[in-house]
């Protein structure tokens, strides 16, 4: 099973080529590890890692304009593959795609992602395109 944790450039530079100068919303769904793997080998668990990620970020990510528009705990998958069981769910809105380059070029950021990547053991993100509310799924 292949983890997902950074960005390939492949997928980053596909990324940078959509608009930049539209909202986005990021559908987030992180699956944890029992103990955080820093690079320098400090211990605790991934939980308490996410936590520093979350709070080291958190000033650059409302600095860019970014807010958290829903989360959610998944609790079951119903259609997909049975080992993708993820801890968190969350989607983040962006005043703009350039907005969200901003926050994860910006130096604090880079600083903080150290903690995502110790904390971190699957992931998704997924760029979303805002559309207009609507009562049917089409």
């Amino acid at each position: 099973m292949s983890h997902h944790v950074d960005p390939s450039r492949e997928h980053f530079e596909a990324f940078k080529a959509l608009p930049r100068d539209t909202p986005i919303l990021m559908l987030n769904l992180i699956r944890l590890r029992a103990e955080a793997a820093y690079p320098d080998g400090r211990g605790g668990s991934g939980m308490a890692a996410y936590a520093a990620y979350s709070r080291d970020s958190g000033p650059v990510f409302h600095r860019v304009g970014g807010r958290i528009v829903w989360r959610g705990r998944p609790e079951q998958v119903v259609i997909g593959p049975t080992d993708e069981r993820w801890d968190i769910a969350f989607i983040a809105r962006y005043p703009t795609a350039a907005a969200f380059l901003e926050m994860v070029t910006d130096p604090g950021y880079r600083l903080a992602v150290v903690h995502r990547q110790a904390a971190v053991d699957d992931s998704r993100l997924v760029r979303l395109a805002e559309l207009p509310p609507s009562e049917d799924f089409g």
